[in-house]
């Protein structure tokens, strides 16, 4: 299959934070195919140092960023040192997450302010740090990531549940406040995405078989569909588009 170019992604500035594996290594490589400046943020530093290194060769080879998204001061000086070294960041793409299942009768506290902090608080302070280059520059995307399952009530989820919602309410306001400057501000919202990760930790014969049922479309989602939905919302194509949600579920209508 062909896909399309986009002349506006060239030499443009991209941070993708959980950039080393699944989704996140798809964004990277297809927006380095594009032209683009990628730096990615993530902790895991084998897969991502391995994902550098498989392009290298690109017009600008993505450069990884060793940062902890859990960590205020450390998200501030990782996107200080980028604007230091390349100027304001186009593109922001809040990516990370981790979908460990819980049980609501083991919650603590700590534990919820540890999925709270590494699925939803990260991606309103990265989009802080990005805002200001992006409102001198009078332009910029930001790409929130949300995910279906709380749309179809997935079990024993229900800590990362309230976080993805929160994500979409949190796209409708950042949308709001930042679009008199040029912002737009996008939520993609994946649904069961065949990643390593997935595959290894969850899914199983009988598994696989209730993800296509419950989907119109009886074909398993791969990274580089929804990578292909950020590179559309990141170009100047979709340029009227903001404060909205845009699926790569494939139809998802519930277990």
């Amino acid at each position: 299959m062909s896909y399309a170019i986009y002349p506006s992604l060239s030499d443009k500035t991209i941070v993708v934070t959980g950039g080393g594996s699944g989704i996140g290594a798809a964004i990277v490589e297809a927006f380095a195919q594009q032209g683009a400046r990628v730096f990615f943020l993530d902790v895991a530093e084998h897969d991502s140092l391995a994902l550098q290194e498989s392009l290298r060769h690109a017009k600008y080879p993505p450069v990884f960023r060793r940062c902890d998204l859990c960590n205020i001061d450390e998200i501030e000086s990782t996107f200080a040192a980028i604007v230091d070294a390349v100027g304001p960041v186009d593109v922001l793409v809040n990516n990370a997450g981790n979908d460990d299942r819980h049980e609501v009768g083991a919650l603590g506290a700590s534990y919820w302010d540890a999925r709270i902090a590494v699925n939803l608080r990260h991606q309103f302070f990265c989009a802080q740090a990005v805002a200001r280059g992006m409102r001198e520059a009078g332009r910029g995307v930001i790409l929130n990531f949300g995910s279906v399952s709380w749309h179809v009530a997935l079990p024993n989820l229900a800590l990362y549940l309230t976080a993805k919602a929160g994500i979409e309410g949190l796209t409708r306001g950042l949308a709001r406040d930042l679009g008199g400057e040029g912002i737009r501000v996008n939520c993609i919202i994946p649904g069961a995405v065949k990643t390593a990760r997935q595959m290894t930790m969850w899914q199983t014969p009988e598994s696989e078989a209730r993800v296509v049922a419950s989907q119109c479309l009886q074909q398993r989602i791969e990274p580089g569909h929804v990578a292909r939905m950020a590179l559309f919302l990141a170009s100047d194509d979709a340029s009227r588009c903001s404060g909205r949600d845009y699926y790569v579920d494939a139809g998802t209508y519930g277990e």
